[in-house]
Parts: structure tokens; C-alpha cells; sequence
């Protein structure tokens, strides 16, 4: 996709560079302006400049705050002050501790299978937490069934557009303050974040190439983006549960065809050296889906050669036990 093809669709997203704007004004300022710097310890390892956006140095150890502080503010404003999620972790903290400032009543619904770390804060930020012996998907269709049945706000991350314009808001921090950087490496899951960001990134500055990493054990919204149709799998097997899904969201889909230029498929040992390599040479303890950028570079060092690549480091909600396990494997093996 050339940069001026680009240019020209941009805007038909369903993203609003006013409302991007407008959510800086009501996201709690601890969300914002998270650290952006070169790392050049990477560099050796990488074969590029490397610079991170640090979206783990806050409250709740994501960048999903920023959508559900957008999400929180309206609720407190309406009648109705209850919401519902389904989450991998990450989203379900983020609306608890956006819920729990502006006393709305919020409900959260996860796997039994997700991080014990996630789930364990979710409740200690006071909201009523559900789990299903399923996966994320099921999830979901727990967490509108009790929105139907309650009358109750559903928030869906991805779909619902403030969880996009809120992460878009990271993309204003990059182009705002970062010297120039030629391409931008985004965790894709639901794809909030990925169009978000790369929606104000090929608005702003589009030359930039906007690339989209995603584990090979979950690729389904890498092939729908390569196919232009939605494409489902019956499941997903990744360390990285942040990004484990199985049924893109087909409006989310058509956004992220108009602001990625690429999105590929990494492994699992990619994935895991990259969070060593981020231990090692940031001092960062991320979870897998953080690492996906690191990843990409990994296993394509020559398209990334000579350039200088801004990676999002999302999250940091990991299981201690389990990081122990995969970084110590990773450095037992010399991968």
C-alpha cells in the first residue's frame, strides 16, 4: 500500500482525530506522556535503532487505561453507572480502576484460564469478577449476555471506538515528541491499539510504515487483514494471552485495512526472546504480548536493517512463575 493510497483513506476510519484529541483532556494525566526512548543496548542484538514506548509505568500496567478512562467519564456523566467487560486481564484492571474513581459498578468477565496476576488485581480493585471454562471468546459472549439481561453497558474493547481513540492518544505522544522514526511495530489482538495509533501515525506522518505483530499461535486477524475478510480460528495456543483471540470484529478489520501497511506472524521463541532481551537490556519485565515488536525485528533483522523502529511495550501484567520459566529457558538455551 503506497503512502499516498493511504493518505487518501485515512480518514473514512471510524476514528476522529477530534475526539483523539478531546480524550487527552479527560484520561487521568498518570496515563499520559509515558516515557519514549532509545534504547540502544537493543541495538547490538537488533541490527537497528530501537526506540520504546514505555506503556507499563502506570496503575495498571497497560495502556488500556487511556480507552476505558474515555469509557469511564461518559458513564459518570449518564444515568446508568454499571459496565460490563470481557477481558484477558489488561482491559478488566484498566475499567476497575477507571470504575472504581468515578464509583461506577463494574463486572468483569475472564477465563479461569487467564494470568492468576491479572485476575487477582481485577479483584483487588473492587470489581465483581466472573470466569468461564473457556477462552477469551467465550468471554465475550458471557459478557453481552449479562449486558442484554442487566441493561447494563457493554464495553468491547476494540469495537467500542473510545478503546481505539484512548490507545490513538499514544500515537499523538509519538509523533508530537519522537525524532524521526520511519516505522512503528504494534501488538495486534482485538485491534484497538494497532488502529489507534496507526491511524494518527498515517494521518500525521505517512510515510511511516505501520506494521502489525502477532503470534503465529493466534493469527487470526493477520490473516483477515491479509485476506480482507474476516477469518476465524477454532483456537488459539500462544504464551502471549493478551493477543489470543479468535473472531475479529469485522468494523475493526476494515479500520486496521486502511492504516497497516503490514502484519505478520511471529513464534513463540521469538516471542520469548524478546522479553529476555528486554529484561537484559532495558531492565523491563513485560508480558509476551510487549515483546511481539522486539520479536518481528528478530526474525526479519534485514527488512528492518538501517531503520529506526518505535516499539510499543504494552503491558507488563505477567505471571512471575511463568515469566521465571520462559526468560530462564530462553537463557538456559542461549536463544
Amino acid at each position: 500500500m503506497s503512502a499516498g493510497v493511504t493518505l487518501c483513506v485515512v480518514q473514512e476510519t471510524r476514528l476522529d482525530t477530534a475526539r483523539i484529541r478531546a480524550a487527552r483532556r479527560v484520561i487521568d494525566p498518570i496515563f499520559l506522556d509515558t516515557p519514549l526512548y532509545r534504547c540502544e543496548a537493543l541495538e547490538p542484538d537488533l541490527g537497528c535503532a530501537v526506540s520504546i514506548k514505555l506503556e507499563t509505568a502506570n496503575p495498571v500496567r497497560s495502556f488500556k487505561a487511556r480507552g476505558t478512562e474515555v469509557i469511564a467519564t461518559q458513564l459518570a456523566d449518564s444515568d446508568s453507572r454499571a459496565v460490563v467487560c470481557a477481558s484477558a486481564g489488561n482491559l478488566g484492571q484498566a475499567l476497575a480502576w477507571s470504575g472504581r474513581g468515578r464509583g461506577l459498578d463494574v463486572t468483569v468477565v475472564a477465563s479461569r484460564f487467564a494470568p492468576v496476576a491479572k485476575l487477582d488485581r481485577i479483584r483487588a480493585l473492587g470489581a465483581r469478577l466472573e470466569l468461564v471454562d473457556g477462552d477469551f471468546d467465550l468471554a465475550r459472549e458471557r459478557a453481552a449476555a449479562l449486558a442484554r439481561n442487566d441493561g447494563i453497558r457493554l464495553v468491547e474493547d476494540s469495537l467500542d471506538i473510545e478503546t481505539c481513540e484512548g490507545a490513538a492518544t499514544i500515537g499523538l505522544e509519538l509523533v508530537d515528541s519522537a525524532p524521526s522514526f520511519d516505522t512503528v511495530l504494534i501488538a495486534l489482538g482485538g485491534g484497538a491499539l494497532a488502529t489507534g495509533v496507526g491511524q494518527v501515525v498515517k494521518t500525521a506522518a505517512p510515510g511511516v510504515e505501520v506494521i502489525c505483530v502477532q503470534p503465529l499461535g493466534a493469527p487470526a486477524m493477520t490473516h483477515s487483514w491479509r485476506q480482507r475478510r474476516v477469518v476465524t480460528t477454532d483456537s488459539t495456543n500462544t504464551i502471549a494471552d493478551g493477543v489470543a483471540g479468535r473472531c475479529p470484529i469485522p468494523e475493526v478489520l476494515d479500520d486496521l485495512l486502511l492504516v497497516a501497511d503490514d502484519a505478520v506472524l511471529v513464534q513463540e521463541a521469538s516471542i520469548i526472546t524478546g522479553m529476555r532481551l528486554l529484561l537484559q537490556h532495558a531492565g523491563l519485565v513485560v508480558e509476551p504480548s510487549a515483546a511481539l515488536g522486539i520479536a518481528a525485528i528478530l526474525e526479519d533483522r534485514d527488512r528492518f536493517a538501517g531503520r529506526h523502529v518505535v516499539t510499543i511495550v504494552c503491558g507488563s501484567n505477567v505471571d512471575v512463575d511463568a515469566y521465571r520459566r520462559w526468560v530462564g529457558a530462553a537463557a538456559h538455551h542461549g536463544a
